[in-house]
């Protein structure tokens, strides 16, 4: 398809957090409401600092708080100004459409219209046996899911037949946002089948990228682009989601992650039978062709630009919480982002 677009005006930023449960400075794990409390006032200063965007994610086990993040995004709402307002993503496939739209609604209507959902199946499972789903219909349910919730973002009357739940027809649903439409994304962790399915219902595409090489991601982009093409669908915008911590040099960042990194990736991996993580593949990931930004205002900008220029994108999203890192190191990483890693990167892009 050519070389990517980089003309379609400056990229934007967000920053990303599951509400990873945390140690205090004395190394003590810290209640799930201190944790909460503590994202909140990570957003504030995003806010503040001009970040455009903020997503909470939505998980059901002990390594993360945050379980219902609409609510915490309505709570966001009335305590930021600016920022756009993300979930990260909201499980689809467990939950009812309808409702997940008139809580986006509520929150759009408390944030002045920055409600910005990013709609995905999540990499755990969960929510299944938790909310009395079939893990076997794990493709089904969401697809019917986005397809009703692609009617419902345009504000209109509903109709829809299919198989995981009951019918709507004619249906209305309430409350009416103030916008045309609400702005939503589907979240996609690599399948073909799933950026084909965000181009059919007309999503801009958040391309979650958390191992191995951001570039292999690049026929990601294009089929997304040919299939939109396909489904007379006009170009919508493209974003990635890598992990990521800025500290003041390359060497203070990496000692700072790897402990908590390790610690999470070895929690998950015995659930999944994977090997424990060995330092030279966190090496590999923090290093120029890999998916973790992790380093110096300097190193996070230079690997922004080069992964913008492969892909195309426009937006890139850093999550910046990492295990069970503390609070106050991700205050200090949010803030070398928001004021020396967006505008160097805003410098790199206009010398190309």
């Amino acid at each position: 398809m050519g070389e990517p677009n980089l003309d379609s005006g400056p990229i934007k930023f967000g920053i990303h957090t599951f509400g990873d449960v945390t140690k205090d400075a004395d190394g003590s794990m810290l209640h799930d409401a201190d944790v909460i409390r503590n994202v909140l006032n990570e957003a504030v200063l995003a806010d503040k600092l001009g970040i455009d965007a903020f997503g909470v994610g939505e998980h059901h086990r002990a390594d993360f708080a945050i379980s219902a993040p609409e609510t915490l995004l309505a709570g966001l709402a009335t305590r930021t100004e600016n920022v756009r307002l993300n979930t990260a993503v909201t499980v689809l496939s467990t939950d009812d459409p309808v409702r997940v739209y008139q809580r986006f609604a509520t929150v759009d209507a408390l944030s002045n219209g920055r409600a910005e959902p990013i709609l995905g199946r999540g990499s755990f499972t969960e929510s299944y046996p938790l909310f009395g789903y079939n893990l076997n219909e794990y493709n089904l349910l969401f697809e019917e899911r986005l397809e009703i919730f692609s009617q419902l973002r345009d504000g209109g009357e509903v109709n829809w037949r299919g198989s995981t739940r009951t019918p709507l027809e004619n249906q209305n649903v309430f409350p009416k946002i103030e916008a045309a439409r609400m702005k939503s994304w589907v979240g996609v962790g690599g399948s073909p089948e799933s950026v084909v399915r965000a181009a059919r219902y007309d999503f801009p595409l958040m391309l979650a990228i958390i191992g191995g090489s951001p570039s292999r991601f690049r026929p990601f982009v294009d089929l997304y682009h040919e299939s939109m093409e396909k489904f007379g669908h006009e170009n919508q915008e493209v974003a990635v989601h890598c992990p990521g911590f800025v500290a003041e040099t390359d060497a203070e960042a990496k000692k700072m992650v790897w402990p908590h990194h390790q610690a999470l990736f070895a929690r998950i991996g015995r659930e999944r039978g994977w090997p424990p993580m060995q330092y030279d593949q966190f090496e590999y990931g923090a290093s120029e062709d890999g998916a973790l930004f992790i380093g110096s205002p300097e190193t996070v900008a230079q690997k922004i630009v080069k992964v913008s220029e492969q892909l195309g994108i426009n937006r890139f999203d850093m999550k910046y919480s990492n295990g069970t890192l503390p609070h106050e190191d991700s205050m200090e990483s949010i803030k070398l982002f928001a004021t020396e890693v967006i505008p160097r990167v805003h410098e790199l892009r206009e010398e190309l």
